[in-house]
């Protein structure tokens, strides 16, 4: 990964002192992605992975935030932007790293992955390089199964130039018809088909644009073929959505999405090969420049090689992650005993919760903190929600949801809750940006069932991730809370590191139950006991915190997210470190602020870890180990967006045995041994070598259930 740890040629026109780029930084965060695909310490096929991520990251970047700086330059904006860039120049540098990221990633699957694989017997070949019977089978295959899906779409006088969709991976073939230039066709390659062809041995796989290549004849009988090519297009995405003017969200989501395809063009990636005539072409026809045009020498759309992961090759993958259940949920050796004897012979197992575990009595002891993926979700939060749903003293269920998996025990407990008469009441996110349609679907099945289905509050996207369970016990009603930094979904709870907070705590379900009422209802409520709410005391809290913390003279602040855009928090984090106040900060992606300024960010340090496990977790430390630590955790990041336009909540954390935890686990992000970034204050990363934090985590972890 030598290479990549200077990567000043991949983010130019740094030019403001007080201020980074956004979406540079964004694009900084993706090349250190890259450089995971880089380490030959990883097995090969996670490397593979990590080269299919941040081709995804890239795509996603392109469909999402390279339009934003093309409508500004559209509306005539020309002032520089906080950062000192104006939107030209932004788009400038933009293009440069994007371009060399592609072509990067490109030259390590062709000059390095892509031989490894082969040495392992994994090999990526062409029609031409098989013999008789393998082309045989190949032929037999196209007919049968690609052939009837294809549809060539010419071009000429009665045939107007066809629409590209979204991310499509096409062939441009060129013939010679009735004509003095040669005419042009486009071919979709299938995206319902797998990309990889894989042939009986089970090691071989051709790309499925090359299989169709090697039979065009079969589309264009009788004519001759000339040329063709590979080429993608890339479309804006994002979704522009008023709910302050529309009666049914739901209906003008639905509208929007179907919209969405049809979006303005913003990249055209091609082939090596494609001639210069048939650039031109598609750039004129796609309304596009040749600024637009990102050529590749490997496989266009390196997404796809996420397929490859599925090769039943354990040996080159890192072993799978079993996460333990929290100890506070663990079953006795008696009861589980008692269950494994109960589902002798049954074909509907029990899970271990359902014998062994009360959980209402488990929170009216203590707090309970699970720190995924160390802990299982499957195990906590998922299985209260089904004890929930089938306790008979269960009144109610309400959550928040913003993504979840597409299959989910999580959904069938809430059905099932209220298809016993229980009151549910999830409040569904329908923008959750490329979860629309899931999204959409589960609020139709929610509502089927009898779920009271809400959309939130208008003009605000929902954004943490909050539960409760109402229960009678003996003459009282209790509430019982729960707050999460990571969506409520068991498979992404598998891979992102997030922490979620369940608990009893009187004041805390106050908070919950106001917040609820506020999404579902009319309540204005802008205050409350324990939670810090977005847009209404989120970013004053984490200002005053700061403010608060920098006044002591061995202030310290530590602060995990995913990324901090808000310029407000920055100039307070600015103000705390020209008072002598430490501040680290840890930023897995975009990190406007710059560190190490003198007379400015001198006491800040700035670091990235990118690893195994997502670091999607978002906490906020504030004081010393002589003063003792507060905590706040939650689903906001220090950017605008969920400061000011999303509704979100951090939640404090009291308990003392929970403060221990959460200290022993931030102080290992500190720690100079764990491998990560560092963030200089010239805007660049440098790569510092060490242990893999998820190690340390494990044996933490593990440590704790002796």
């Amino acid at each position: 990964m030598g290479a990549l740890t200077d990567m000043s040629a991949a983010t130019p026109a740094r030019n403001s002192p007080r201020y980074l780029n956004r979406e540079l930084s964004w694009l900084d965060f993706n090349h250190r992605v890259l450089a995971l695909a880089h380490n030959d310490e990883l097995p090969l096929l996670e490397r593979i992975k990590f080269v299919a991520i941040h081709a995804s990251n890239l795509d996603e970047f392109f469909q999402v935030r390279v339009p934003t700086v093309l409508e500004s330059i559209d509306a005539g904006v020309r002032r520089s932007g906080p950062d000192g860039l104006t939107p030209r120049a932004q788009l400038k540098a933009l293009r440069a790293s994007a371009a060399e990221q592609l072509s990067g990633a490109a030259a390590l699957f062709d000059e390095e992955l892509r031989p490894a694989l082969a040495a392992e017997g994994i090999e990526f070949v062409t029609p031409a390089e098989l013999d008789d019977t393998a082309r045989g089978w190949v032929a037999e295959r196209f007919s049968e199964q690609v052939f009837p899906v294809l549809t060539p779409l010419a071009v000429d006088p009665a045939h107007p130039f066809p629409y590209i969709s979204d991310l499509s991976l096409n062939l441009a073939v060129f013939v010679e018809h009735n004509s003095a230039s040669p005419s042009f066709a486009r071919v979709k390659v299938p995206p319902i088909l797998p990309r990889f062809l894989a042939l009986p041995d089970g090691n071989r796989f051709i790309p499925l644009e090359s299989v169709i290549g090697a039979h065009l004849g079969e589309l264009f009988p009788g004519v001759k073929l000339l040329s063709h090519s590979a080429f993608r297009v890339t479309r804006n995405a994002d979704l522009d959505i008023d709910d302050t003017d529309t009666d049914d969200l739901l209906k003008q989501l639905e509208m929007e999405l179907r919209q969405r395809r049809f979006g303005g063009t913003v990249r055209l990636e091609v082939a090596p090969d494609l001639g210069s005539d048939a650039i031109d072409m598609l750039t004129r026809e796609l309304k596009l420049t040749h600024d637009d045009v990102y050529a590749s020498g490997a496989l266009l759309g390196l997404s796809d090689l996420f397929e490859l992961y599925g090769i039943d090759r354990d040996d080159l993958k890192t072993p799978p992650h079993s996460p333990r259940t929290p100890t506070p949920f663990k079953t006795s050796p008696d009861a589980q005993g008692l269950m494994r004897a109960a589902d002798v012979g049954r074909a509907d197992r029990r899970d271990e919760h359902e014998i062994g575990v009360d959980f209402f009595a488990v929170l009216k002891r203590q707090d309970v903190l699970v720190h995924m993926p160390y802990e299982s979700f499957t195990n906590s939060l998922d299985a209260f929600l089904r004890a929930a749903a089938d306790d008979p003293d269960v009144l109610a269920i309400k959550m928040t949801m913003y993504r979840t998996s597409e299959r989910t025990r999580l959904v069938d407990s809430l059905i099932r809750a209220a298809e016993r008469g229980k009151q549910v009441v999830v409040v569904v996110e329908l923008q959750a940006r490329f979860d629309e349609h899931a999204n959409i679907e589960w609020a139709r099945q929610l509502e089927r069932a009898g779920v009271h289905v809400a959309f939130g509050l208008v003009g605000f996207k929902t954004h943490c991730k909050l539960a409760m369970v109402v229960r009678r016990e003996s003459r009282s009603i209790a509430r019982y809370s729960y707050v999460g930094t990571g969506n409520f979904n068991a498979d992404t709870a598998r891979i992102y590191e997030d922490f979620g907070l369940l608990t009893a705590d009187a004041d805390f379900a106050a908070d919950v139950t106001g917040l609820f009422n506020s999404l579902t209802g009319y309540s204005r409520q802008t205050k409350y006991r324990k939670l810090a709410v977005a847009p209404h005391s989120l970013a004053q809290t984490l200002v005053d915190r700061i403010a608060a913390e920098a006044a002591e003279p061995d202030g310290h602040i530590f602060m995990k997210m995913n990324a901090i855009v808000d310029t407000e928090v920055i100039d307070a984090l600015y103000e705390a470190s020209v008072q002598g106040c430490r501040v680290d900060l840890i930023v897995r992606g975009i990190c406007c602020l710059v560190p190490g300024v003198e007379g400015l960010s001198e006491n800040i340090t700035v670091r990235s870890v990118v690893g195994r496990f997502l670091e999607h977790s978002r906490i906020y430390r504030f004081g010393s180990a002589r003063r003792g630590h507060t905590y706040l955790f939650g689903s906001a990041d220090a950017m605008p967006r969920n400061l000011r336009y999303r509704v979100e909540a951090l939640a404090p954390v009291d308990a003392p045995p929970l403060v221990d935890e959460l200290t022993a686990v931030t102080d290992m992000y500190l720690d100079d041994g764990i491998a990560h970034w560092q963030l200089g204050s010239d805007g660049d990363w440098t790569q510092h070598r060490g242990e893999d934090l998820h190690v340390l985590m494990l044996a933490h972890h593990n440590d704790r259930r002796r």
